[in-house]
């Protein structure tokens, strides 16, 4: 987080000289003191995103594409004029053990197209889908075994 203070220093100066590097570091170094003293943040945190950046990425990119495909999945049901649509309303329960990590379950279930996590409650999911197809597998997601997988190399 430090360093994304500081980057955020820096482009938001335009230029790079001594004098803002300094000032730079001297502000980023105050505005990460009160982020970790008032935001629930920790060096920790920050220790446990650098070991899990990669697991991230690689997390936000299946994301982008689920996203893609989901599209594709939606926008055939809408075109298609011998299915008919048949919303579902599908619980699931996922075993994650972070608040953090069950949160971003659900943001990644809403984001893809045709579905939308309605309740989140310990670690029971309900969703609402916008066809039956759409809630297949919904249980065993890629997303649910990422965040496993988060979860255990942050510790």
């Amino acid at each position: 987080m430090f360093l994304l203070y500081f980057l955020l220093w820096v482009i938001f100066n335009g230029n790079f000289t001594l004098e803002i590097a300094v000032f730079g570091v001297v502000i980023a170094a105050a505005v990460f003191a009160f982020t970790c003293k008032f935001a629930d943040y920790s060096i920790e945190k920050e220790k446990m995103l650098f070991r899990n950046f990669f697991r991230i990425i690689r997390y936000v990119v299946v994301l982008v594409i689920e996203i893609v495909k989901a599209n594709f999945a939606v926008v055939h049901l809408i075109l298609s004029e011998e299915e008919e649509v048949e919303p579902a309303l599908v619980t699931f329960q996922a075993d994650l053990k972070a608040a953090a990590g069950r949160s971003a379950l659900a943001n990644a279930i809403t984001l893809t197209p045709g579905t939308i996590t309605v309740q989140l409650e310990d670690n029971v999911y309900t969703v609402h889908c916008l066809d039956e197809s759409l809630a297949e597998g919904i249980d065993e997601s890629i997303f649910a075994e990422m965040m496993k997988e988060i979860e255990k190399g942050g510790h």
